[in-house]
């Protein structure tokens, strides 16, 4: 939620003509990863939270891509808070999908 919020804060300053496109597509993105964790949790099985983790880390590197995009565009600093957030993200994302892995 924090990577979510922070997505939100560093697209703020996009130029308006990105309002519809690149700015939506890294909002959606950014609103997946935890939206399908929340999801997966709620199923029935381990299996199927397992499914859903790996969606969320689909998401995560569909962001990465964009927000480097967007830093490519003159849009947003390499620096941006969100890189911290996505780093940190990627990482706990990882691990969950690992430890499931094992656990099956």
């Amino acid at each position: 939620m924090n990577l979510v919020e922070e997505v939100y804060r560093d697209t703020d300053n996009f130029p308006q003509k990105e309002m519809f496109s690149l700015t939506t597509q890294i909002r959606r993105a950014a609103i997946s990863i935890p939206s399908n964790l929340a999801e997966g949790a709620a199923r029935n099985s381990r299996k199927e939270f397992h499914q859903f983790v790996g969606i969320s880390c689909g998401s995560l590197a569909e962001l990465e891509t964009q927000l480097q995009l967007a830093v490519r565009l003159g849009y947003l600093h390499s620096e941006a808070q969100c890189f911290g957030h996505l780093e940190h993200n990627g990482k706990l994302l990882r691990s969950l999908r690992r430890s499931l892995r094992d656990i099956e």
